[in-house]
């Protein structure tokens, strides 16, 4: 590769701002392990949340000043069970963000929430604190597969939580896995137009995955986890999905999301676009852009090891990772592909260095699974199902 000019430094220092600049705040603990769960959650029987917010608010005033003259549009509150904080924890690092970086005049900042009477008695708070838009695990609108799934709610306290929460935020999303055990078509796609009527502007839509190191990954190793539909059956699942979500109005814009026009989350738009994010908590992954390099940041999964480092050392990161411009280009590729909007071609060369291989692209596109339009690839209708097969062809 032919070393890089003034200019292609200098676009390269920039390139973040495509997408955009978030934060992402991971809260650690929940009130139970699901057994599809491989995210970093814990379950605690006592948590010092005064603790908790000193650290984050630490961790937030280190990385404002590494990353000064930034505005902020996004913050993401995720987990473990961020409706378990208490709401004054939760003001308190909105109130440590608002003084690290500017806010835009149009800040999302969204909180995950489960549907329990617990977490939807603190949804006031959180409005009260700035939250704006809200994330719901619902999961499933049939209570034997929400005690399949390992969820503590009902599906009457789920509608009585999101007619709680449309009351309170005006933007409101909510969560559904498919392709459970002894689902059929049929049974998933009436479910589906449920969560349509319910819906405000978003839902994110999940096929089952059965994942190493969970109890659903320990329950199929031993053949124990039974009536799981087949990839075919699946595979129509996702695509009836599509079908009845875009009659509705609200369309994939990003393989597991759908939403209303205007209504896409920003906060995961950073991700998808390739911008910068700030992350602190427990096992959160960020990026960041500085001085001309951008960087990927790491923290210690387990809690205590976090919080302790953030106390003696005032950082809870581990040693960060250089991207060079080549690996920038395969993360955006492989993210912005999820899109609908799909890749800028221009923004892979410049990041890589090199055009997309045209032969690649043509071979993908008589077999119809992607097309090019307005200098952006996109994976078609009959190839977002096989995203990863046409990901390995063009990376």
């Amino acid at each position: 590769m032919q070393p890089l000019s003034h200019d292609n430094a200098d676009d390269l220092a920039a390139d973040w701002r495509a997408g955009g600049f978030g934060l992402y705040v991971h809260w650690p603990f929940c009130a139970s392990k699901c057994p599809y769960c491989d995210f970093n959650s814990h379950v605690s029987a006592t948590v010092d949340q005064s603790r908790w917010l000193n650290a984050y608010r630490t961790e937030i005033r280190r990385l404002g000043e590494q990353t000064p003259g930034r505005v902020l549009g996004s913050i993401f509150f995720g987990g473990g069970t961020p409706s378990l904080m208490d709401p004054a924890v939760v003001a308190g690092i909105i109130d440590a963000a608002r003084a690290a970086w500017g806010f835009a005049n149009d800040i999302e900042i969204t909180l995950e929430a489960n549907p329990g009477s617990v977490e939807r008695g603190r949804f006031a708070g959180y409005s009260d604190a700035g939250v704006n838009r809200l994330s719901m695990g619902v999961q499933a609108l049939n209570d034997a597969d929400l005690r399949r799934l390992g969820r503590l709610h009902s599906v009457a306290e789920a509608r009585a939580a999101f007619d709680v929460a449309r009351g309170v935020f005006r933007r409101v999303s909510f969560d559904l896995i498919y392709a459970r055990q002894d689902q059929s078509r049929d049974a998933w796609a009436a479910e589906l137009r449920e969560a349509l009527a319910m819906a405000v502007d978003h839902l994110s839509l999940y096929q089952l995955t059965v994942e190493p190191g969970t109890a659903f990954g320990a329950r199929a190793a031993a053949g124990g986890l039974r009536g799981l539909p087949d990839d075919e059956v699946a595979a129509d699942m996702y695509l009836e999905t599509q079908d009845i979500c875009a009659a509705a109005g609200m369309p994939a814009y990003e393989v597991s999301n759908h939403a209303a026009a205007g209504a896409e989350s920003r906060h995961n738009l950073v991700y998808w676009r390739q911008g910068d994010w700030a992350a602190v908590g427990p096992g959160a992954h960020g990026r960041l852009t500085l001085q001309g390099q951008r960087w990927a940041t790491e923290a210690p999964r387990p809690p205590g090891a976090w919080l302790s480092a953030v106390e003696t050392a005032g950082s809870g990161e581990m040693p960060r990772v250089l991207l060079p411009a080549d690996e920038q280009a395969t993360e955006y590729l492989l993210m912005a592909m999820r899109l609908a909007e799909g890749a800028d071609m221009a923004r892979f060369q410049r990041l890589a260095g090199r055009p997309l291989s045209a032969e690649a692209v043509a071979r993908m596109a008589d077999m119809g699974m992607v097309e090019v339009s307005d200098g952006r690839l996109r994976a078609t209708a009959q190839g977002r199902p096989i995203l990863n097969a046409i990901l390995r062809e063009l990376a």
